[in-house]
């Protein structure tokens, strides 16, 4: 799919979106099986107001993508959350459009912030790989009781909290803007390790899912996982 997706910096004027984006972003997470922060249109309009979101369009007008700009850890640490592509849009290369245009707000507004995600999506890692992100584990995020708090929406929160917050369906990633790699670099790794990626994912999704007996399984396996990179 080739279009010409217009993606810009929010403000007031975009508000009129929020409630259309709200509710697709509910409808993509229970069809994902995963889930997101569950967030109120009251709350996308208040990111819209302050330029902490990033909206895009189609070029028949209508929205085609949104992702916003969370800060955590008294400014320490930022995430690029709620990244969303209305279906009629997906699998174009806009949500690389998306994930871009809100790393390069988040390093504008908090240049020294660490810039962190959670997805359990190979193509977004693919993505983030490629803005210099690494995975890491759970420790090194931020500990905010806010933003931990937003997972309760998620259908595997309890899977979150069985683990101390260790561990989960979602692998994390990180650009410390004090240590970390280039995008070339990370982007090589990533092409070179992806078979692998895949692999680890569907069977720490799968060993989740089953309730295996070996607690320790998954968090040997992250190790190994986040080891990969090192």
């Amino acid at each position: 799919m080739n279009q010409d997706f217009k993606v810009v910096v929010s403000d007031y004027s975009y508000v009129g979106w929020a409630a259309e984006i709200c509710k697709e972003m509910e409808v993509s997470a229970k069809a994902r099986g995963t889930g997101i922060a569950k967030r109120s249109p009251d709350y996308l309009m208040l990111k819209m107001e302050e330029g902490k979101a990033v909206i895009a369009f189609a070029p028949d007008g209508n929205w085609a993508g949104f992702c916003y700009v969370e800060c955590w850890g008294h400014g320490e640490y930022v995430a690029n959350s709620g990244l969303i592509v209305a279906p009629a849009y997906r699998k174009g290369g806009l949500a690389k459009l998306i994930k871009k245009k809100i790393f390069e707000l988040s390093r504008k507004m908090y240049p020294e912030a660490k810039v962190f995600g959670l997805t359990t999506g190979l193509a977004v890692m693919k993505i983030n790989s490629e803005l210099g992100y690494e995975p890491v584990t759970y420790s090194e995020l931020t500990q905010d009781e806010a933003f931990w708090s937003g997972c309760k929406s998620c259908v595997n929160f309890d899977i979150l909290t069985s683990k101390n917050r260790k561990n989960c369906l979602c692998t994390a990633m990180l650009y410390d803007p004090r240590d970390h790699y280039e995008p070339e670099e990370t982007t090589k790794e990533f092409v070179k390790k992806e078979k692998i990626y895949e692999r680890f994912l569907r069977l720490k999704q799968s060993s989740y899912r089953k309730n295996l007996k070996r607690n320790n399984l998954i968090t040997t396996m992250n190790g190994f996982f986040t080891s990969l990179f090192l």
